[in-house]
């Protein structure tokens, strides 16, 4: 457990820094939208999805820590989800970590603004990503993008809105969870293991092992 606990520390470091790097502050006209991107995405995450995507390009034999613009291009887009996710037309939540959450402190359209800049800041990231065949990258961002859009997130958190009120059946519930929450951890495993050029049998054993372990992590959003 010491081995696995240093390990997740290390990673997260790793990805703490490049995120420092790849979002910087900005000055003038765009210091605002910058400091509120920075404001949740430096709020205490603990850097699941990119500690996922290292471990498995690691996992195939390959070496993690290459991949680190790919890795924070999947924490940008799981801050962003955050982000909406808080807001008053949504979830309406005024603390998430223990902090007042984006819109209590930007306001709800700084907060709107943040998420965009995000996601689509997440994508020029992930594309910058150097020592990977474009071929390969561009498959890995297609990847993501699946688990983000309306087959994935989008999509379960619109099933979560349309849900208010109600009561879900099991299948409802589970393709809500699967779809909001599952979608971006099992495109951590699949974008390692192909960044790190894991075979078929690899990618497919790495889902599977999704499929099994994401609902026992804790608080893991």
């Amino acid at each position: 457990m010491q081995i696995l606990k240093a390990y997740c520390q290390q990673k997260a470091a790793l990805v703490d820094e490049a995120l420092a790097r790849l979002v910087p502050r900005q000055a003038g006209y765009l210091e605002t939208v910058y400091e509120a991107m920075r404001y949740s995405l430096f709020a205490g995450g603990k850097r699941l999805r990119p500690i996922l995507l290292m471990a498995a390009a690691d996992a195939v034999g390959g070496r993690g820590s290459q991949y680190l613009h790919v890795a924070c291009g999947l924490e940008m887009i799981h801050t962003y989800s955050l982000i909406h996710d808080d807001l008053p037309a949504m979830d309406n939540d005024d603390f998430r970590r223990g902090k007042p959450t984006s819109h209590r402190v930007f306001g709800e359209g700084m907060a709107i603004l943040a998420g965009d800049g995000l996601l689509t800041a997440a994508f020029e990231v992930m594309l910058s990503q150097p020592g990977v065949e474009p071929g390969v990258l561009l498959k890995v961002v297609r990847e993501i993008a699946q688990a983000a859009g309306p087959a994935g997130m989008v999509g379960g958190q619109a099933v979560d809105l349309a849900a208010e009120g109600k009561v879900l059946d099991a299948d409802a519930l589970k393709f809500m969870h699967q779809a909001k929450t599952g979608a971006l951890f099992r495109a951590a495993l699949r974008a390692g293991a192909l960044l790190a050029g894991g075979s078929n049998s690899q990618i497919e054993a790495l889902t599977a092992l999704c499929r099994t372990v994401w609902p026992c992590l804790p608080n893991y959003r």
